[in-house]
């Protein structure tokens, strides 16, 4: 495929039409903790029609705001009830009709008499901040009996929330993207030179062409959008001045920039979301609220990927493998901390190099023919990950031949010198399945023959479901556009961006929608934990495993 640098600005304009108005319409003041829904749904009518009555207006207006409303209709009955009134203004939010639809997504206290911040915050193991936050009315109310308090949102594992995409009327939508394209540097080079070996041009053109089908596919949905692309060249060399320069006060979102160190830079510039589009290491120091990263930590991966061997052991024998360096001997010690909690797991075994190496018997000789073998590698290292691969897929399963006693008696001193101890002789049918955090570098140099036959089960943040629809209009709509098939970036530009945008058209704030579910798109997952005083993270990740056919299953 030939690459282009290309920068586009994409304007659409968004057009209000007006409301015929065939009846008699008065004035009204809305209420503390109404909305325009709300509202609605009392008189009988559309949201979208009281909308368009009241184009200026929020859906979520402030107390005192004066709107218009159809006349008969207001007399018929009282816009809302006085108890649904009061549970609204307990709770100190202006979107939710009852506590019901609350405690689908947040734990709800009912003060009593006697309660205080203090015995709420060690009960539920938060904070006063937290609660104050979650519920304003405290700041001018105090703790009242009665009344009703969000805590935290709801974490409970086994409830499967979906986020539904809505898309309000007349939706508008405008995002940025930072991105190192280097164009003045890469202008006199050949397309062909730059993208052959240079990893962050083809991630960063990837990333945008995935994007580009994101907005089409977005304008088909009738979402009215701006996309404004910004070169942020080398490191540390446009950004400053990208950001002192630019007024980013209409702009929805950011995404980017690729650089983790610039990150911080721009949260503490602007004052809109920032959504990070890719990995890093150091992502784990994002601190900035206003940060939303789209790669779930390292730590979660390992999380999940244990949690589901803890959840699935069975009496098997477990072997840990790490390598030599200090974070890695910590990493595999915890590993084994947290599995010897379960009732019948007694002591799994950990095995670390030797001078960069782990010998075969090491390893042939920690397994049990009688029960399943359960091998977890816990290190980074290429060569120890592709040695352990190896020597579980050539299992000795019979007798060494007896060698000429001549040979022996030549060897024997030898022998002695250097004795080791021999490996075991393990059955054919040797159960092993091989565990992983992660498919990435370590595992994509290993022919899939060797991972299939090990059973292999890992944690990934993409899943590829090749009968899907959605996957075969994308890949069209890619192919056509860029007469090549999607890479990995590219489809993550794709998911990331129409996440975004989907998000951001509901209306609602894009954090605000963290709390709605996980969502799920070509092959991502976005199920963003909203942390309040700190950095998002998308813990959207999947465990798959593979079948003896070469095939992928999804377990989680």
């Amino acid at each position: 495929m030939k690459k282009g640098i290309v920068f586009i600005v994409l304007f659409c304009f968004v057009i209000t039409s007006s409301y015929g108005q065939e009846k008699k319409y008065i004035s009204y003041s809305v209420k503390k903790g109404e909305t325009i829904k709300l509202i609605a749904k009392r008189l009988g009518i559309k949201t979208k029609d009281l909308l368009q009555l009241n184009p200026d207006v929020l859906r979520k207006p402030a107390p005192e705001t004066v709107i218009i409303i159809p006349n008969h209709k207001l007399q018929q009955q009282p816009l809302i009830d006085d108890a649904i009134l009061e549970e609204i203004d307990s709770i100190g939010t202006v979107n939710t009709t009852n506590i019901d639809e609350l405690k689908e997504t947040f734990i709800i206290h009912k003060v009593v008499t006697g309660d205080t911040f203090y015995s709420l915050t060690r009960f539920y193991n938060v904070s006063e901040k937290e609660i104050r936050y979650l519920n304003p009315v405290l700041e001018n109310e105090g703790l009242q009996p009665e009344m009703f308090l969000k805590i935290k949102p709801i974490e409970d594992e086994n409830k499967v929330l979906i986020y539904r995409d809505s898309i309000q009327e007349n939706a508008s939508v405008k995002l940025a993207m930072m991105l190192p394209f280097r164009a003045i540097e890469y202008d006199t080079i050949d397309g062909k030179d730059i993208f052959k070996t240079n990893k962050l041009a083809n991630i960063t053109t990837d990333l945008y062409l995935g994007a580009l089908v994101a907005l089409d596919s977005l304008r088909s949905l009738g979402i009215s959008l701006e996309l404004s692309v910004f070169d942020t060249g080398r490191k540390n060399t446009k950004l400053d001045s990208i950001v002192s320069f630019t007024d980013f006060s209409e702009i929805d979102a950011i995404i980017g920039p690729l650089y983790s160190e610039e990150v911080p830079k721009v949260a503490n510039k602007v004052s809109v979301p920032i959504v990070f589009p890719v990995y890093s290491k150091k992502q784990s120091f994002f601190k900035s609220p206003k940060i939303s990263k789209t790669y779930a930590d390292r730590d979660f991966h390992q999380k999940e990927l244990v949690d589901y061997i803890f959840s699935s052991y069975n009496n098997e024998n477990i072997l840990i493998i790490g390598d030599s360096t200090l974070a890695s001997i910590k990493n595999s010690d915890l590993i084994k901390s947290i599995l010897i909690q379960h009732d019948s797991i007694t002591e799994p075994q950990i095995i670390h190099p030797s001078q960069g190496y782990i010998k075969k018997h090491f390893i042939i000789n920690a397994l049990k023919p009688d029960i399943g073998n359960w091998v977890i590698v816990a290190t980074d290292d290429n060569v120890i990950t592709s040695d352990v691969v190896n020597s579980l897929i050539s299992l000795p399963t019979e007798e060494p031949e007896e060698e000429e006693e001549d040979q022996e008696e030549q060897d024997s001193k030898e022998k002695d010198e250097n004795e080791e101890p021999e490996m075991q002789i393990l059955p054919e049918d040797t159960i092993i399945k091989l565990f992983g955090f992660f498919k990435y570098n370590r595992f994509d140099k290993i022919d899939n023959n060797k991972l299939a036959k090990l059973g292999f089960t890992y944690t990934t943040d993409v899943y590829t479901d090749e009968n899907s629809s959605a996957i075969q209009i994308f890949n069209k709509q890619y192919v056509e556009m860029n007469y090549a098939y999607p890479s990995y970036y590219a489809t993550k530009g794709f998911d990331i961006v129409f996440d975004t945008a989907m998000r951001l058209a509901s209306g609602n704030e894009f954090k605000d929608t963290f709390n709605k579910g996980a969502s799920y798109r070509i092959e991502s997952k976005f199920k963003y934990i909203n942390k309040l005083f700190e950095s998002s993270s998308n813990n959207g990740i999947y465990i798959l495993q593979y079948n003896p056919d070469l095939t992928i299953k999804r377990i989680k």
